[in-house]
């Protein structure tokens, strides 16, 4: 697809993917039209107005998940519409008005957006892995023919929000057959260097081993992907002619005794000292231990590890490899780079 002085609608332009997907689409020359929480708030989007290209080619809107109209503004005359926006936080008081609602009206407030603006060629949507499962079984390969079908708003209900938010959104194209095509992009836990100041969720888990949050070294493992990567699949999906369906988009997987193995490295060469765990959970008898011990931690945090203590993700990225032709960084590099962002912006002890 022709791409120079192309328009792009970007949902949630402020936030932590799509900041770096802002940033590649101003490097290729396309016009960014973002979507921000509050105009008023300049603290929250600064960092955009200092992208390369921003002050040329970035119009930001105002727009809120539950407002239609807002993004028909955002939206018209636009080529491309890409969703990235919507809440991400396990633990809410109210899993149906602060994830359920905001995740799938906000989707269909810009899928019909788009249905009413002639331009529009093609809509990228930003799922997620929870979209795919909620609790990860070694013994199978997740692909991108496979669906949560676990969750609900008792267990789970951040994964249950994605799942239902994605299926709203092949609803629509089924139901309205609209003239631009879908593609939605699946991402496991995104991490690496930040464009805004904040420490995004994924990353925060860095943060916590580094400060002593954990009691010990739990039998998790992880499967990251690069935000870098992560935006460039997306932009990707976006111009790649043949792009179609569903895209798992994960790097390497890697356990929570490895994370603090290579953190426990890094900090010697910084010279600095942290408060990582010690006491070793990743044992038959640990996971019997973090799944009791989970009741007593907050609803969302506490169905996590009981779903995801002792089991291990595996997951075929053949498709977006192979279409998109993304190159995922090897999981430790991101985990340095993640860390050497977050002790130069203050976020780490020193």
């Amino acid at each position: 697809m022709e791409q120079v002085g192309r328009t792009v609608a970007l949902t949630g332009c402020a936030g932590f993917l799509a900041s770096h997907i802002a940033a590649r689409l101003l490097r290729d020359g396309f016009r960014v039209r973002g979507s921000v929480r509050s105009l008023e708030k300049q603290s929250g989007y600064a960092h955009l107005l200092r992208l390369e290209g921003a002050k040329e080619r970035l119009e930001l809107f105002e727009a809120d998940l539950h407002d239609a109209a807002a993004f028909r503004k955002l939206v018209d005359g636009a080529d491309f519409v890409l969703h990235t926006a919507s809440p991400y936080t396990l633990d809410v008081r109210d899993p149906e008005r602060d994830l359920v609602r905001p995740a799938v009206d906000g989707t269909r407030h810009v899928l019909d957006a788009c249905a009413r603006a002639a331009s529009v060629k093609r809509v990228v949507v930003t799922s997620s892995m929870a979209a795919i499962t909620d609790e990860p079984d070694g013994a199978r390969v997740l692909t991108e023919e496979d669906w949560n079908e676990s969750s609900s708003l008792s267990r789970n209900p951040y994964y249950y929000s994605k799942t239902l938010a994605e299926r709203a959104a092949w609803s629509f194209v089924e139901e309205r057959k609209p003239s631009w095509d879908l593609v939605v992009v699946n991402p496991f836990l995104v991490i690496g260097p930040s464009l805004s100041p904040g420490v995004n969720t994924s990353n925060q888990v860095f943060v916590d081993l580094l400060r002593g949050q954990y009691p010990g070294i739990m039998n998790l493992t992880w499967g990251f992907v690069d935000v870098r990567d992560a935006a460039d699949a997306h932009v990707l999906a976006m111009t790649t002619n043949d792009a179609h369906g569903r895209y798992v988009c994960a790097g390497e997987t890697i356990s929570m005794r490895e994370v603090v193995a290579l953190l426990a490295d890094d900090a010697a060469r910084r010279g600095t000292r942290p408060k990582l765990p010690k006491l070793g959970l990743d044992c038959r008898a640990g996971d019997a231990m973090v799944k009791l011990a989970s009741y007593a931690q907050p609803a969302g945090v506490g169905q996590y590890l009981r779903s995801h203590v002792g089991r291990v993700p595996r997951y075929d990225t053949a498709k977006i490899r192979r279409d998109l032709r993304v190159q995922f960084r090897p999981v430790r590099e991101s985990i340095l780079d993640t860390v050497d962002d977050l002790a130069r912006a203050g976020h780490l002890p020193s």
